[in-house]
């Protein structure tokens, strides 16, 4: 379960989030959309560990991964964060003179692990496979975000968060995208992904709009110009 309360984060003087709050179950799919700059980004980047927000508190299954201390400053557990959460974000996190196979070896330090995942695991559902000694420079952009979603499965983490993990690849490998975010919400892991994928939007059980760093829950089902209006 994933609990997030009254998060806000500020660069200078611009406030980017306002009080945002949500929660999540086991298996659930929680999407977020929102025009460009809205914070979504910044939002996933908070929850990934990577972002301090300036106050509030995240709890992974009931335990703390920020929250505010007495001092009034954050406090950060990061072993939390990375046991309990995988990330996916819009830029390319993988080291391009390295094959396929050397970057995943970074985060599956067991070679049996990484060969099973290959063989019959996620890895194996992402079709990588099939291309894990082509050197990551040369890989297409679909390629690549198939290697970034590997890597954030990495010790098969029970929350994954994905910012538009869609945005500018071809229709197949979107779909093979969504079957794999569909199996893995089957396995009751749960997912954060910030999205404006019709395909994607059909797999969220919530979905919520941020609007001037504001998150307000909306009817699953909007689509088209009527989810256009909320944004």
């Amino acid at each position: 379960m994933i609990t997030v309360t009254d998060i806000t984060s500020a660069y200078g003087r611009k406030q980017i989030l306002r009080g945002v709050s949500f929660t999540a179950q086991r298996g659930e799919c929680i999407g977020i959309v929102g025009a460009n700059g809205c914070g979504k980004s910044t939002l996933l980047s908070v929850l990934a560990g990577t972002l301090k927000p300036s106050t509030g508190q995240v709890l992974y299954y009931g335990r703390t991964a920020w929250s505010d201390t007495d001092g009034g400053r954050m406090r950060c557990e990061r072993e939390v964060i990375r046991k309990m959460t995988g990330y996916v974000p819009q830029e390319n996190p993988l080291i391009p003179e390295l094959s396929v196979y050397d970057n995943l070896r970074l985060w599956y330090p067991d070679k049996k692990i990484l060969r099973q995942e290959l063989e019959q695991g996620f890895l194996h559902l992402l079709g990588i496979g099939e291309f894990c000694r082509k050197q990551v420079s040369k890989l297409s952009g679909g390629m690549k975000k198939r290697v970034s979603i590997g890597i954030a499965m990495a010790g098969m983490p029970p929350v994954i968060l994905m910012d538009e993990p869609s945005a500018a690849l071809d229709l197949l490998c979107k779909e093979d995208i969504r079957r794999y975010l569909q199996v893995y919400l089957e396995r009751k892991g749960t997912v954060v992904i910030t999205t404006h994928e019709e395909s994607e939007l059909a797999l969220c059980d919530k979905l919520y709009v941020m609007k001037n760093g504001q998150l307000g829950q909306v009817d699953r089902g909007l689509r088209g110009e009527a989810l256009t209006a909320r944004m």
